[in-house]
């Protein structure tokens, strides 16, 4: 029987577009492999819905993360815990979006999954909600921004660290999951959902807040 999700807050503002959502297929990420089954990204993006502008480089070379939006962009706590991990020192490396310079990293896969968590996830930091669990990643940050310490206790909201393009990643974004347990090789993941306002239907009504998993390819607006 599944269980109920676990309820996290975004942990950004601005527009993000939401790729690999659990809503469109479990597991997201197609495996269970490093508790990934219910991860979702969030990839920083324009009004137009562009992460970075488009030039020749977008469709023949790589580009450098800089470009993106999200790259630098605050990250903040979904949810009030313990610091248990965290992982720095993995470079940003330059970003993909052309089918041709995808076409190669995507061989070198196998390589990065046997280099082991800091090769996929990169950069990241790891809330224990209860010290026993359940434990929420957010991986792919930039390197030399983290704030936090195992030990710290972060509140909803507290700046963690800044979106980058380390580990397992083609351009800037976020990767967001929980899992039972920070042991990679046998951690499962956990299903999620998000807090959002909704405004009533006039103006000068109060909001009220709902749970929800953004579609894929959702724009999300987080204020």
């Amino acid at each position: 029987m599944e269980r109920d999700p676990v309820v996290l807050d975004l942990p950004f503002r601005g527009l993000w577009l939401a790729r690999n959502s659990p809503a469109r297929r479990v597991p997201s990420h197609g495996t269970h492999a490093f508790g990934v089954t219910y991860a979702i990204d969030f990839v920083a993006v324009d009004e137009r819905g562009l992460p970075a502008p488009r030039t020749w480089r977008t469709a023949l070379s790589v580009e450098p993360p800089e470009v993106f939006r999200g790259f630098g962009q605050p990250i903040l706590a979904p949810v009030a815990g313990a610091v248990v991990a965290v992982h720095d020192g993995e470079p940003d490396h330059v970003a993909r979006r052309s089918q041709l310079t995808l076409l190669g990293y995507q061989l070198g896969q196998a390589g990065r999954v046997r280099d082991g968590v800091g090769a996929i996830a990169g950069n990241h930091v790891v809330i224990a909600i209860a010290p026993d669990g359940p434990f929420v990643l957010m991986a792919h940050l930039r390197r030399g921004t983290l704030r936090v310490a195992p030990g710290d206790v972060v509140a909803v909201g507290e700046p963690l660290a800044e979106c980058g393009n380390s580990g397992n990643s083609t351009q800037p974004h976020v990767h967001v999951q929980v899992t039972d347990s920070t042991r990679w090789s046998t951690a499962r993941g956990l299903p999620m959902a998000f807090r959002r306002r909704r405004r009533g239907p006039s103006e000068g009504t109060r909001s009220t807040a709902e749970t929800w998993l953004p579609e894929e390819s959702e724009i999300v607006d987080a204020g």
